[in-house]
């Protein structure tokens, strides 16, 4: 007995006192690394007949009740139990008792598909999917053009019901993700309802190796350029950049910034592509914890965006996302054009988790550990950026998956802008 609450209290110890902390911002994915420590304190006591006294959901009384549950488990329930997955049951039961649709606890499977799908290449169908908070609602946000899911046929708001014949209601983004990633050449099942069908849709989709197209641009008439940010991944700083310089050479005039359905991403890069725009010395973004501890991010560049600039956006419009619309609307070198942004204005890290000897086991959990501030201080969770112009799309056109520039009413009236600006 003594043995297993050494076991526990090490794990709850290890969990709170992991070492490498890796900053992500919403669905997003990476990551500074920084020292983190924390005093072990005792826990319980010693003395039965105090512990009567104690605080009912003291670590002690948790640990002596999953042991119990543990030994009635083993000696009456009818089936096998696989001892990974109970375990996992608890870890994942332990972080989402805090009700926060934010923070989960991450099996090695799953770890290693976050980091994976940061760098911008990972092995799935090829679609960015969102969960709704409030109902747990998992759907397709946009399949991506030439990826498994768009050849057979999945749209944008195409809503996930099974995976491979298992309700995913109940589930975590991250574990349903997670069950449609795998190796390449391998297929997976997906029971999906859509608007207008009276029965669900099943598909069977063959697995492929994705590699993210974070970034489009293309030259529009009259010298406008235009730049779709599809994610904010490490590569897509890189090829932002080269988007911007590219459009320049050609006598760009204006430039439309396309955030729309953009999920996310990482902190470091939308602040890394931020000051390509932003004049040297300002701030970008800031983050407030529970201890009111604030952290600047700051232009550091001498780089400066001296064109007429409009950015678009929509409800999918997420975190990384918020931050960019919100620096260009703050500093008011742009013009913000679309619907009300998602509303995510908190930050989480990634922790990966230790084992008894204090080493690494390739767990991990994700906590919400801050807000972050736009450059004059608003917090926009549950509410979202307002654009300076609203301008709904065009119901026919929210299923498309590509969008034609002529019939996008949004674009349109983005472009009508820049045109005026120039002139």
């Amino acid at each position: 007995m003594r043995e297993n609450k050494n076991f526990m209290k090490g794990f709850l110890i290890g969990l709170i006192g992991a070492l490498l902390l890796v900053t992500v911002i919403a669905s997003g994915v990476t990551y500074y690394i920084v020292n983190n420590s924390n005093s072990e304190e005792k826990i319980g006591t010693e003395d039965v007949a105090a512990a009567e006294t104690e605080d009912e959901d003291s670590y002690e009384k948790i640990i002596n009740k999953l042991s119990i549950m543990k030994m009635f488990i083993d000696n009456f329930y009818l089936d096998e139990v696989n001892s990974e997955d109970f375990a996992t049951g608890i870890y994942k039961g332990f972080v989402a008792s805090l009700e926060d649709p934010y923070s989960t606890y991450y099996t090695k499977e799953e770890y290693r598909s976050l980091l994976e799908m940061s760098s911008g290449v990972y092995h799935g169908i090829g679609a960015v999917v969102t969960q709704d908070v409030k109902t747990g609602i998992v759907s397709i946000v946009k399949p991506y053009k030439g990826g498994p899911a768009y050849e057979v046929g999945l749209l944008p708001d195409d809503i996930i019901y099974k995976v491979e014949g298992e309700e995913i209601d109940g589930m975590d983004l991250s574990e349903v993700v997670g069950k449609m990633k795998g190796k390449p050449g391998t297929k997976v099942n997906v029971t999906i309802i859509r608007e207008g069908k009276t029965d669900p849709l099943d598909f069977t989709i063959e697995r492929k190796e994705i590699n993210i197209p974070t970034i489009e641009h293309e030259m529009l008439e009259d010298n406008i350029g235009y730049i779709q940010i599809l994610e904010f991944d490490e590569i897509t700083v890189s090829q932002f950049i080269l988007a911007i310089d590219d459009l320049e050479r050609k006598g760009m005039e204006g430039l439309v910034i396309d955030v729309r359905d953009n999920p996310g991403g990482l902190l470091e890069a939308v602040v890394s592509m931020l000051d390509r725009l932003l004049p040297k010395g300002s701030n970008i973004v800031y983050t407030e914890d529970k201890n009111n501890k604030r952290e600047y991010k700051d232009a550091k560049k001498s780089d400066k965006f001296d064109k007429p600039l409009v950015v678009l956006i929509n409800g999918n419009s997420a975190s990384a996302s918020e931050i960019f619309a919100g620096a260009i609307q703050d500093y008011e070198i742009g013009t913000i054009v679309g619907t009300t942004s998602f509303g995510k204005g908190i930050v989480q890290q990634v922790i990966p988790l230790v084992d008894a000897s204090g080493k690494p086991d390739g767990t991990a959990i994700k906590l919400t550990i801050s807000k972050y501030f736009t450059p004059k201080g608003r917090n926009i969770h549950g509410t979202g950026i307002e654009p300076d112009v609203e301008i709904e799309l065009s119901e026919e056109l929210k299923q498309l998956v590509t969008i034609p520039h002529d019939k996008d009413n949004q674009l349109q009236k983005a472009i009508e802008i820049l045109r005026k600006n120039i002139e």
